[in-house]
């Protein structure tokens, strides 16, 4: 079976990630997708992030009453920086014959891609599917090819949807005493009032 993987910080999960997950979950048919909280994000290490157990707690609270997404905590319990490599490696490992990963990241995400660790191991190991970020335009393909020979034939690039909403912005609304109803699932606006969480930037 396809199974999608969308990983992220979560931090906090937000109606827009629900949103991108069921839109390529219904255009790629994909059987499950899976919602991976990062542990400690390599690209963000200078910026605090909410502990794990909040994060990791809110995301099964969003995805909990859609049977087709899982949450896969792996990676907050893994030390050290997070690497989508060792994280698609260790699913892969769990697979079973003919089950393919679709890894989902935004247009922003797939320019930094040669950054990324082992990044021509990782789309030997999944196929990416890269969605549309605000502000972002779609990168040079034709050079990302160049670093990362055989990149084309493992992407999947879909032109919507385009979502947004932003994670900074959720906690400084928070933080602000704005309501944040209309940008998280219900349970997750429901857990951050009840934790107090985001109250101080």
């Amino acid at each position: 079976m396809n199974i999608g993987v969308l990983g992220g910080t979560f931090d906090p999960i937000h109606n827009g990630h629900i949103i991108v997950a069921e839109e390529v979950r219904a255009r790629l048919n994909l059987a499950e997708v899976l919602f991976v909280p990062a542990g400690q994000p390599w690209l963000k290490e200078a910026r605090p992030i909410l502990a794990a157990e909040h994060r990791v707690q809110m995301v099964r609270l969003a995805i909990a009453d859609k049977p087709c997404w899982k949450l896969a905590a792996m990676e907050v319990g893994r030390p050290g920086p997070s690497y989508t490599v060792d994280t698609i490696t260790e699913l892969q490992a769990q697979l079973g014959t003919g089950d393919e990963l679709f890894f989902i990241l935004g247009w922003d995400n797939l320019a930094q891609l040669p950054q990324w660790r082992e990044p021509s191991r990782l789309i030997e190991m999944c196929r990416l599917v890269a969605v549309p970020r605000p502000g972002y335009s779609l990168p040079d393909l034709n050079s990302l090819e160049a670093v990362i020979p055989g990149l084309s034939r493992r992407l999947i690039l879909l032109e919507e949807p385009e979502i947004d909403i932003d994670a900074t912005e959720i906690r400084d609304r928070v933080a602000q005493g704005l309501p944040i109803s209309h940008l998280v699932p219900e349970p997750v606006d429901d857990y951050i009032r009840q934790h107090k969480l985001y109250l101080t930037r």
